[in-house]
């Protein structure tokens, strides 16, 4: 157990080893809880939550990690004519 005294403006600190992260932090009666978070651009929460489309990423890196890739890779012309009927 480590005993800290808050500054003159109410701050603890933490260390060299926390430095940088980012915490939560909880005010439960006389106590104060710091859960280390990671934090994630807005535009990509929604992948968290969509468990299908988050399921479909993770595997995709579990095969990525094994080198199981397409045997036949993806055809880019066909892609573009694709998009280019879309725009028109």
């Amino acid at each position: 157990m480590i005993i800290k005294m808050a500054d003159g403006k109410g701050r603890i600190t933490l260390g060299n080893k926390d430095a940088g992260q980012t915490f939560i932090v909880q005010e439960l009666d006389e106590k104060v809880i710091l859960n280390r978070a990671v934090t994630i651009p807005a535009s990509e929460a929604w992948l968290y939550k969509n468990k299908k489309a988050l399921a479909s990423v993770r595997r995709g890196l579990k095969q990525a990690e094994k080198r199981m890739f397409s045997e036949t890779p993806p055809n880019l012309d066909a892609d573009d004519q694709l998009i280019a009927e879309i725009d028109d």
